[in-house]
């Protein structure tokens, strides 16, 4: 995936939307908060998840984190490699380092969601 084509959440997870399917990870700023991912739990296939709601925990040699939904919907897919090998995410956050992929609402949007510069603003600004 390409950040620059991608929408964020406030609390760093992005989203990108094709059709009616939204794959969700975290970005490039939150791995390198975090440093060292050790473990993450992600969610069953066939869970709803609420658009602010949590979804799975993220843990690092630093601390133990909630991963949030952008958007509400059913998750279809996760990405099974994390659970071997939970660095993925470190290695390849907007690739291989995915989290889930959730079947959204027919004509759901991620307009809500900060833009790239948007986002790169908020942490400017320290807004995280």
């Amino acid at each position: 995936m390409d950040p620059k084509t991608l929408r964020y959440s406030e609390t760093h997870e992005w989203a990108a939307l094709e059709g009616d399917l939204c794959t969700v990870g975290i970005s490039q700023y939150a791995v390198e908060q975090l440093s060292d991912v050790t473990y993450i739990e992600l969610p069953r296939v066939g869970k709803s998840v609420a658009r602010g709601g949590t979804f799975g925990v993220i843990e690092s040699v630093k601390s133990a984190n909630d991963l949030y939904s952008p958007v509400a919907g059913e998750v279809v897919e996760v990405n099974k490699a994390l659970e071997n090998d939970p660095t993925l995410v470190s290695q390849d956050c907007y690739g291989k380092g995915w989290l889930i992929k959730l079947r959204v609402a027919p004509g759901a949007t991620l307009d809500h969601l900060l833009t790239p510069d948007g986002y790169q603003q908020q942490i400017a600004s320290g807004g995280h």
